[in-house]
């Protein structure tokens, strides 16, 4: 069958160039049934219909087509000779490039790849693996690899990056920045930590927030995604190549619900997105961690970024990364540096009801401070607010006393990490600085204090760093690499709701990923023929105390009596942090599956919250948890007793009958009182008294099937 690769080697002239394409559709079909060809046969192939398409005319394209086929068993003259004269012709036997041609339409196709995007709050790049030397490096527009994740809506366009930047200041309401702290948030959680940005946030009930520009509304799933074309079509542009498979990276502490998000906006743009990878493990990569399998250390991974901060502890062995625990704040980055410095100022100077133009004046000018002191030790600049000139002054000493109060909010995170990691700052041999706003110098200071004994590497341009990364996970899923392994987790447990509303994790916290778990259950209910099964995220023991992230329902369930089905439940958590279900009535074969995607996220709040409750609760929640496995035992108890009654009132005297309802009465009232051991005691008593009814039952079963039965 004909290659759809072709060899061509001509170099850049002004030579006229066809290609007929149904003479093309007509080789392909011609080769697929022949392995020879005549010299009439190849002039027939031509015919007097082209179409311009480039540096090579259409006799020499089939030439180049009768080369790639190994085993053409007849060359004509014709065709040796036509060869000879191209070659003569553009100097062939340079080394050849391969280009491909979609034999159906005739047109050239360009080659695919597979690169690394780092979708940031304040800016985003694009990198991919230099072909030679296998080393990853970020593509550039106009020189410069940044761009801005800022969205400007025009009459008729919509501008990503630096024009869009610049669009700040006169058109504020209109243009779009920071949407990256939107994603899989509720409005309620984007109103609780003090909304600053400068457009209009639209509640959308218990859904999704949107955003409202010129009188349209955007989530920010679809606002995400023009910044991801914007990366495309630079990708595209710089590579000339065709790009739909794409790694993603993400905060380590993005839950389910703004990974799935992420993934969204990657469809949405257009790609394929392989894998959605945590920043901090990205870093880790791009700094060639893992590389000398000789080497085995701890890492921590600092990332604070202009939206998120997360902190990842790994231990890195023998090329495998294994993450050990992380913790983080997705609202928590440079964007608050720059909403302090605003907040200095305003109150320094009684700055009060600007407008949206002022606004964005005041936070671009704070942004500009807070980046000129990282290597000076005064700023000053001099803006026209509210119709006055006003002199804006900040030095390295005031503005670390402004920062102070949030860089300790990351350096807490940080000591919650290593407890959770089971280590203390002095194992940690090496912290990977990662985000633009590390080069603040109260953060390395802070960070240098905590890891007093490490080494602080910020060797890699910290914008950089995460792209870089991504590239790199990129070419291993690409199969180009086989040397590097990652194994990240995940930061809350997940499981679902048993009887009496407890709390059954499948997958505990801070476990591997990606990961597989199954665990058997049944029904409770005779003749249950429908199973709703309700997932839950968190650390406490009864659901109510966690967050419910998903249901679905078993369907169909053949009836049985309770206990007899037999139900897997399976958890499977991807490489990407997204949760999917599935449950199968093992039977009867029935099953249902499903990708859980909640409408929007934990808070990071409620996520500290619900942990430190955990351990806060531990021990009162124990005692719910046993109140509550007992008052379970003995209600299923009731229920079989009184079925017995009901199904076996023969071989029972009126005596029994009187006894057995004085028992259950006895565990209805045990189980008001709420005190496991008047339950469990109760439930004893009752177990040993239908003992012998029970075994009575179970002799004459026996007795039944064996009747007219001959045993050998």
């Amino acid at each position: 069958m004909l290659s759809s690769d072709f060899r061509s080697s001509y170099s850049s002239n002004n030579n006229a160039a066809y290609l007929d394409c149904n003479g093309a559709n007509r080789i392909s079909l011609f080769f697929s049934r022949r392995k020879t060809i005549s010299t009439d046969q190849l002039q027939r192939l031509q015919t007097p219909s082209k179409k311009r398409i480039g540096p090579l005319s259409f006799n020499s394209l089939i030439l180049l087509i009768l080369l790639e086929i190994n085993d053409l068993c007849v060359c004509s003259n014709l065709v040796m000779n036509s060869f000879k004269s191209l070659k003569n012709r553009l100097g062939i036997f340079a080394p050849m490039a391969k280009i491909s041609i979609d034999l159906n339409s005739g047109t050239v196709q360009k080659e695919s790849a597979v690169i690394g995007i780092d979708l940031g709050t304040t800016n985003s790049l694009i990198a991919s693996i230099d072909s030679v030397s296998r080393q990853p490096y970020c593509i550039t527009k106009n020189a410069d690899s940044i761009v801005p994740s800022t969205i400007y809506f025009g009459d008729d366009e919509i501008i990503v990056g630096k024009e869009a930047q610049h669009r700040l200041i006169d058109d504020p309401k209109n243009t779009l920045y920071s949407v990256k702290r939107l994603m899989g948030k509720s409005y309620q959680e984007i109103n609780s930590h003090g909304n600053a940005l400068n457009y209009q946030i639209i509640d959308n009930e218990d859904k999704l927030v949107q955003v409202r520009v010129n009188n349209r509304f955007y989530t920010p799933i679809e606002l995400s995604s023009f910044i991801l074309k914007e990366l495309k079509k630079i990708g595209t542009n710089q590579l000339k190549k065709d790009i739909q498979k794409v790694v993603i990276t993400v905060p380590a502490y993005f839950d389910d619900s703004q990974r799935q998000a992420t993934r969204d906006a990657g469809k949405l743009a257009g790609l394929d997105v392989l894998r959605i990878i945590n920043e901090p493990t990205a870093a880790s990569l791009a700094y060639g961690l893992g590389i000398d399998k000789d080497q085995s250390k701890i890492v921590a991974v600092y990332d604070l970024g202009g939206g998120t901060f997360d902190i990842s502890i790994l231990n890195i062995q023998q090329g495998v990364f294994e993450v050990l625990s992380t913790n983080g704040d997705t609202y928590l980055g440079g964007d608050d540096f720059d909403q302090a410095i605003v907040n200095h100022w305003e109150k320094l100077h009684s700055l009060s009801n600007l407008s949206d133009n002022d606004k964005q004046l005041l936070r671009i000018t704070a942004e500009k401070a807070k980046k000129e002191l990282s290597s000076k030790q005064i700023y000053s600049h001099t803006i026209s607010i509210d119709s006055q000139n006003i002199t804006l002054s900040l030095n390295r000493d005031q503005l670390n006393e402004i920062l102070n109060p949030i860089i300790d909010r990351t350096i807490n995170i940080c000591s919650n990490a290593l407890k959770d990691a089971g280590i203390s700052s002095s194992e940690i041999q090496e912290v990977v600085l990662v985000g633009g706003s590390t080069r603040t110098p109260a953060v390395k200071d802070s960070v240098q204090h905590i890891f007093s004994d490490a080494k602080i590497n910020d060797q890699i341009n910290p914008d950089e760093v995460v792209a870089l990364g991504a590239a790199i996970e990129a070419d291993i899923l690409a199969g180009n690499r086989t040397d590097l392994l990652l194994l990240d987790v995940t930061p809350l447990s997940l499981g679902i709701e048993t009887v009496g509303g407890l709390m059954d994790v499948l997958i505990p916290r801070n476990n591997k990923i990606p990961t597989q778990l199954k665990k058997e259950y049944t029904t409770s209910v005779d003749g249950q023929v429908n199973l709703a099964i309700n997932v839950y995220q968190g650390e406490r023991e009864m659901v109510a105390d966690n967050r419910k992230i998903g249901e679905f329902i078993l369907k169909d369930i053949p009836s049985m009596p309770a206990g007899i089905p037999k139900i897997e439940l399976t958890f499977l958590l991807n490489a990407d942090g997204i949760l999917q279900v599935s449950a199968k009535e093992l039977r009867s074969g029935i099953s249902q599956q499903v990708t859980l995607k909640p409408q929007y996220g934990i808070t990071d709040q409620k996520i500290k919250d619900m942990l430190q409750e955990s351990l806060n609760f531990a021990e009162s929640d124990m005692d719910r948890r046993s109140i509550a496995e007992a008052t379970t035992e003995a209600e299923q108890l009731i229920y079989a007793t009184q079925k017995f009654i009901r199904d076996n009132n023969e071989l029972l005297t009126p005596k029994n009958i009187i006894q057995l309802e004085k028992s259950i009465k006895s565990i209805n009232q045990s189980i008001e009182s709420k005190d496991k051991n008047t339950i469990s005691a109760e439930i004893e008593k009752l177990n040993n008294y239908t003992k012998p009814f029970a075994e009575k039952v179970m002799d004459l079963k026996i007795s039944k099937a064996l009747s007219g039965k001959k045993i050998e």
